[in-house]
């Protein structure tokens, strides 16, 4: 059985199970002298339906600037390719003067534009020199050198 408890956690599973099946007639002092946590903790678990730690994370973020702020934040950061000190300027001169260099920070980051060198298009490789178009009559001649061998006096060459 695999028991994922934060590090705080003074009752598992089985004792949480234990306290929302104890009967009402036994008060949260008793059960809590009986497991060694607090009334509070008691009272907790036996509101609870599940044994299981809840998530204490924000889930609603706390955020100065709205979705439509934001959505207008990201594509300038995409179109003008600003740095997030310029962008901090343009963004409090005519979206909300109260956003935090931080909290714009955490919006880029949040829709994936915090770095910008990830908004630059992948440089394309050289395909390399055409050929120089000539009028008709002119020659083009590529030579290429063969390696000399072993039983030869001079090198040879290819002409293409």
């Amino acid at each position: 059985m695999n028991l994922r408890l934060h590090g705080r956690a003074r009752t598992t599973p089985a004792v949480r199970a234990e306290i929302q099946a104890a009967p009402a007639a036994i008060t949260d002092a008793e059960l809590a002298r009986r497991y060694g946590v607090s009334k509070p903790t008691i009272a907790k678990w036996r509101r609870r339906s599940s044994v299981h730690d809840e998530s204490h994370t924000a889930h609603h973020l706390q955020t100065t600037l709205t979705p439509a702020q934001e959505c207008v934040a990201v594509e300038l950061r995409k179109l003008l390719r600003l740095a997030l000190d310029d962008l901090l300027v343009v963004v409090r001169e005519f979206l909300n003067p109260s956003v935090s260099r931080a909290g714009l920070g955490r919006c880029l980051a949040r829709h994936g534009v915090s770095r910008l060198l990830d908004l630059e298009p992948p440089a394309c490789p050289d395909k390399g020199k055409p050929f120089k178009a000539y009028e008709p009559g002119f020659v083009h001649v590529d030579v290429k050198y063969l390696p000399q061998m072993p039983d030869e006096t001079a090198r040879r060459y290819l002409f293409v």
